[in-house]
């Protein structure tokens, strides 16, 4: 089997240094076979461009923050090299899919996403589209039977409908790709919390610099209520991730939100930006749920920044602060530094190598969550059969509910100006219940 580094050299070759310092896994070739001979993946991967064009990605798109959507090229080589069977590919048209599955040696591919989900020798399915068309696949393809890594959907009734799905059919993997939970600097420092490196939790602060979010032409990532904007794309991340390192999930939160570019020389006239280039807010956590849960008994306060109106150099931090010292993740590595120490010390060098860094926190953890997929699905002898703990930190779909129920109380609160309350979904809301206050309120 080919060395995994051989996959990052190909990268830079090809002008793309994405990722440095892979794994260091190693995988003999009876479990490489065996890997191969239990799980048969699809990679469907729309085009970003518009929530209604599904399209395989393109070389020439550009690369934005954490837009995980023009993964394509990166993701299938790390499938490969772990010993999945790369076989279906979904497209907007047929042209598209043919071109790009020659690419990248795809035997399968279609424009119809169903042909995909009922190719009999596919066994997961990777979805990387719009939030707006996420829902609507990972359901149909669990009910298909088929496993399922996902990106977040576009609502909180999405998700919730999501995790109906998932609850369902539990022998089936459901998670949501947050490939920060698997970044080798978030791992340990979530170790190092629950050690007490920092004592008793108190303050998590998170911040995320860069340039704009934008696509080229006007788009999803245009529009707030199709899933565009910081706070959708990279504060529920930040979100997910916080809960995920502290072992708490939000009680209530204080948000502000702003869209300071709403026309640009694509996008005028009568379209406008309505989706959030600035983001600030607050979290209060409460309440232990898994993980470390090491806060103080009034919870831990978590302040979050994000900022995509800024050229230059990306910036990606997140420090927690305890009673004994902190912890702080710069990119990929991760530094320390206990109270009465005269300078930080380096717990973790992760960034070996020159390259974009806007890329290096998600495609590292992603590399290392594709490990993960690996490991999960050798142990099993039989198709579509796998086994929890190697992926046991990934975020469940009723993380992803979680996840967006916090994001919308957010926005909730950048509109009230007020504290509000997270409580998450439990039954899906009555389609009519709007129509009955207001003839209810009509009647009194």
């Amino acid at each position: 089997m080919q060395n995994k580094l051989s996959v990052y050299e190909e990268l830079r070759d090809q002008g793309r240094d994405l990722i440095t310092r892979p794994p260091d896994t190693t995988t003999s070739p009876q479990q490489s076979h065996r890997a191969k001979q239990n799980t048969t993946v699809t990679v469907t991967a729309y085009n970003r461009s518009s929530p209604h064009e599904r399209r395989a990605v393109g070389v020439g798109r550009r690369w934005d923050v954490l837009h995980v959507w023009s993964t394509a090229r990166i993701l299938v080589p790390l499938l490969r090299e772990e010993g999945f069977d790369v076989h279906a590919l979904c497209g907007r048209s047929e042209e598209e899919a043919r071109s790009l599955a020659q690419e990248l040696g795809i035997p399968f591919h279609t424009s119809q996403s169903d042909d995909v989900l009922l190719h009999p020798d596919v066994d997961l399915v990777c979805i990387y589209i719009p939030p707006p068309l996420t829902r609507q696949i990972a359901v149909k393809a669990l009910g298909i039977g088929k496993n399922v890594v996902c990106e977040k959907a576009a609502t909180a009734l999405d998700a919730f409908k999501m995790v109906t799905a998932a609850r369902y059919y539990p022998q089936l993997l459901s998670i949501v790709g947050n490939a920060w939970r698997f970044l080798p600097a978030f791992v340990a420092m979530r170790r190092l919390l629950t050690e007490g490196y920092v004592g008793e939790l108190q303050v998590c602060d998170a911040r995320v610099y860069g340039p704009s979010l934008l696509d080229q032409s006007y788009g999803w990532t245009c529009e707030e209520l199709m899933g565009g904007g910081g706070l959708h794309t990279v504060g529920s991340a930040l979100v997910d991730l916080l809960s995920h390192l502290v072992g708490k999930r939000a009680q209530r939160v204080h948000g502000l939100l702003r869209t300071f570019l709403q026309q640009n020389g694509a996008i005028r006239g009568i379209r406008r930006i309505t989706s959030d280039d600035f983001c600030f807010f607050q979290m209060l956590m409460g309440g232990n749920s898994s993980g470390s849960g090491a806060g103080t008994a009034s919870g831990v306060c978590c302040t979050v920044t994000l900022n995509f109106n800024m050229p230059g150099d990306f910036v990606h931090e997140v420090m927690v602060v305890g009673s004994a010292g902190r912890l702080i993740a710069r990119g990929t590595d991760l530094y320390g530094q206990r109270n009465g120490s005269v300078r930080e010390e380096l717990l973790l060098r992760d960034s070996g190598g020159a390259g974009p860094e806007v890329h290096l926190p998600h495609l590292r953890g992603l590399g290392s969550m594709v490990t993960a997929l690996k490991q999960a699905f050798q142990g099993p002898t039989e198709r579509r059969s796998w086994v929890r703990g190697p992926i046991d930190m990934a975020a469940t779909f009723e993380d992803g509910l979680y996840v967006q129920t916090v994001v919308e109380a957010v926005k909730r609160s950048s509109r009230s100006g007020e504290w509000e309350s997270v409580e998450v979904m439990t039954q899906e809301p009555d389609p009519n219940q709007n129509l009955c206050e207001a003839l209810q309120r009509n009647k009194n």
